[in-house]
């Protein structure tokens, strides 16, 4: 039977994205996005729910996000599901599950724009980022075959 791993999210980030190093070398990009559902209960009442969810960048795509993202910001970002477990310092045993990006869209303006960021979404090239500091809706994939180092 064939299998699928592959999600589309559209939120906010929690705060700004976090930059590290694996050993070796590799940029490495982690960052939280809030993802708002509404809905109506059985009663007519309406609702909100917020899911967080861990991105991952690597690479070309870990060091644009960390430059150009920041708290508030909101994006749409396509990856796979990881999940992952390590054992705490408490000696207890952890498990989570994480997005590891491959595509990350942003949708709103740069930090020195002065658009606002619900304007409408569009793709430019690295090249178009670097050429003109336009930072609307950049998109760059990042490496699927490389792990998670921590």
């Amino acid at each position: 039977m064939a299998q699928l791993n592959k999600v589309f999210l559209i939120g906010n980030l929690t705060r700004d994205p976090e930059l590290r190093y694996a050993p070796n070398g590799t940029a490495v990009t982690t960052f939280t996005i809030a993802i708002n559902r509404a809905f109506n209960t059985n009663t007519g009442e309406k609702k909100e729910d917020v899911s967080y969810v861990r991105i991952v960048c690597w690479a070309k795509l870990a060091q644009v996000c960390s430059d150009y993202l920041f708290k508030g910001w909101p994006v749409f970002v396509e990856g796979r599901l990881q999940s992952r477990s390590w054992q705490a310092q408490d000696g207890t045993k952890r498990n989570t599950m994480e997005v590891i990006a491959q595509n990350v869209q942003f949708l709103g303006k740069g930090r020195t724009a002065e658009a606002s960021p619900q304007e409408t979404a569009g793709e430019h090239s690295s090249d178009e980022l670097v050429a003109s500091d336009n930072l609307e809706n950049f998109s760059l994939g990042a490496k699927q075959d490389e792990e998670v180092p921590f």
